[in-house]
Parts: structure tokens; C-alpha cells; sequence
């Protein structure tokens, strides 16, 4: 299978909320597309600019690409936004899916 180097980039909600569960489940609405994601690290760009998820055993746990509802499961340890795109070297998402 051809692999993909572009970032899943969907249809986003304007508004950008987050929801913590218990440090285990992150619920994000407003996601634009999910540029690079890892065990440890996820990148995203929301409807409020690009944002980093740091943690421990990170998982895309659902993903609505018509409604841009993210959800990560694992330990969160961090969450922040940023102001420009870091972390470009990972491995684009598309990739990801698709091993």
C-alpha cells in the first residue's frame, strides 16, 4: 500500500471545545486535522489554532472526520496550544492507519 505523507484534514466544527475524562479520555471538537500523532504525542490544528496532547500510551480513539470530534485515550499529562506547527518529522496519520 502507497503511503501518505499529507495530514488527515477534515471538515471542522467552528467551535472548539475539550473535555478531560479522568486523565484517560480527551474529547476535542473544532479538530481541522490531525497532523502527526505518536504514543506520546498528538498534534492537532483546531478551530483555536494548533494544539499539542502529551502523554503516556496515547490512542486515537475515535475519529469524526464530518464533524471533527477527536477522541485520545491514555494517560494525558499535558495539553497546549501553540503557535505555530511543531513537530513535522512524525509520521503523518494517513501513514499511521494505513500499516
Amino acid at each position: 500500500m502507497e503511503e501518505m505523507n499529507n495530514p488527515l484534514r477534515f471538515e471542522a466544527n467552528p467551535y472548539h471545545n475539550v473535555i478531560l475524562k479522568d486523565r484517560k479520555s480527551m474529547e476535542l471538537t473544532g479538530v481541522k486535522q490531525i497532523d502527526s500523532f505518536d504514543s506520546n504525542e498528538f498534534l492537532m490544528e483546531t478551530a483555536q489554532g494548533w494544539m499539542i496532547v502529551q502523554g503516556k500510551d496515547l490512542v486515537l480513539g475515535k475519529l469524526d472526520t464530518e464533524r471533527g470530534d477527536v477522541v485520545i485515550k491514555g494517560l494525558i499529562e499535558s495539553m497546549s496550544y501553540v503557535s505555530s506547527k511543531k513537530g513535522g518529522g512524525k509520521e503523518s496519520v494517513i501513514s499511521k492507519i494505513f500499516k
